[in-house]
């Protein structure tokens, strides 16, 4: 759920993850998932805004928060492929989609909806390799 409305943002539960300023510019932190087989919530900031992402391309589950991030974007550190931050979709000619969450700053906090650590949800499918970029 990426754009709850408002009444199911007032219902869900929120965990604090730490502070804003904590988080760098065009950076990364890992929140651990305690369900083993589980990849961790990458909590990414750039250009003034914050996401979570699972912290796994569909590609060959390279860790996203080790990536590069630019203008919006995170780029695998394993293949190079990219993900947009605010939607979790793979840039063309690749395809994909990674598991995004909900987040809310409050004073200077960052909150992630608790649903992100509790459920299990479906692990990204990985497609075949396309033409370019495989390894």
């Amino acid at each position: 759920m990426r754009n709850p409305t408002i009444e199911q943002e007032k219902a869900m539960e929120w965990l604090d993850v730490g502070a804003l300023d904590d988080l760098p510019e065009l950076g990364a932190r890992v929140v651990k998932r305690a369900q083993a087989g589980l990849a961790d919530v990458a909590i990414f900031r750039s250009a003034g805004a914050v996401f979570a992402l699972e912290d796994r391309c569909p590609h060959k589950g390279g860790p996203l928060s080790q990536g590069i991030v630019f203008g919006g974007r995170v780029a695998c550190p394993l293949h190079n492929w990219n993900i947009e931050l605010a939607t979790g979709a793979v840039v063309a000619p690749d395809v994909g989609q990674v598991k995004t969450w909900p987040l809310r700053i409050e004073n200077g906090r960052v909150l992630l909806a608790a649903e992100a650590l509790a459920e299990a949800g479906a692990e990204p499918a990985v497609p075949a390799c396309p033409v370019r970029r495989c390894g």
